[in-house]
């Protein structure tokens, strides 16, 4: 894409602050089936508030009025649980679900149209002045207590897996989980995002060795004619539970 195209596509995103405000009211209703009703707005969503509440606060940011702008930040921190630094860039019709627990900081940049849920935190790893927080190009979705550190990017259309840690670049159309996260999903146009759909590592990893530790033990135990039928019979039972017990959960 050519500078002037890139000009060309800022200004057709454009939009004035007053109507950025209305519009970040209505991304609710295009984000989240359990509101009923316009009221629930002022009660039950604090990222929206966060999100209006940063609108404001970037806007001092960027004309000076920083100490005033950090003020009013810390106000709303404490009103909504979420804090996100004011030097923060957000585009629109982001929406942030729950928000409680989000953290964003001060160089960080979100694109348009991308989901956070809670607990998510955008953070730095470094102490160094400049660009030191995520990039979360647009149509992202960042999962519930994700950890996204450093001066990253997290690709279009990407999708961060609930409770992993990123700490290198997940390319567009990907999905990322685990800690550190891994990328399962490379490029994958077609890729239909649903929390269930994304596998337990650590459980997978474990319900491996386990099944690997008794095919061991099956195999020493028949070289060396060793009878250990009692507590054999005991550990298959031990197992047997606990493979039951992860297949009811992956089940539900």
């Amino acid at each position: 894409m050519t500078k002037e195209n890139e000009k060309q596509e800022e200004k057709d995103n454009s939009i004035s602050f007053w109507a950025q405000i209305k519009e970040d009211f209505l991304v609710p209703k295009l984000n989240d089936p359990a509101l009923d009703s316009s009221i629930e707005l002022f009660f039950n969503y604090p990222g929206v508030w966060a999100i209006i509440n940063h609108r404001v606060t970037n806007k001092l940011y960027t004309n000076g009025w920083k100490r005033t702008a950090r003020v009013l930040g810390g106000i709303s921190s404490l009103l909504t649980k979420t804090d996100i630094h004011p030097a923060a860039t957000i585009g629109r019709r982001v929406f942030i679900d729950h928000a409680i627990g989000v953290v964003i900081g001060a160089t960080t940049i979100i694109e348009d149209d991308v989901l956070i849920y809670q607990g998510v935190t955008l953070g730095g790893v470094s102490l160094d002045k400049g660009k030191r927080h995520p990039t979360v190009k647009s149509n992202a979705v960042i999962g519930s207590g994700a950890k996204v550190l450093g001066n990253i990017t997290i690709g279009k259309n990407s999708k961060v897996g609930a409770n992993s840690v990123v700490v290198c670049d997940v390319p567009k159309n990907s999905t990322a989980v685990g800690v550190p996260a891994k990328i399962l999903k490379r490029d994958n146009k077609d890729c239909r995002f649903t929390h269930d759909d994304l596998p337990d590592i650590n459980k997978e990893m474990f319900k491996y060795l386990i099944e690997r530790i008794h095919v061991l033990e099956t195999a020493v135990k028949e070289e060396d004619g060793i009878d250990v039928s009692k507590k054999d019979k005991k550990l298959e039972e031990d197992y047997n539970k606990f493979i039951n017990a992860m297949n009811s959960i992956k089940k539900k």
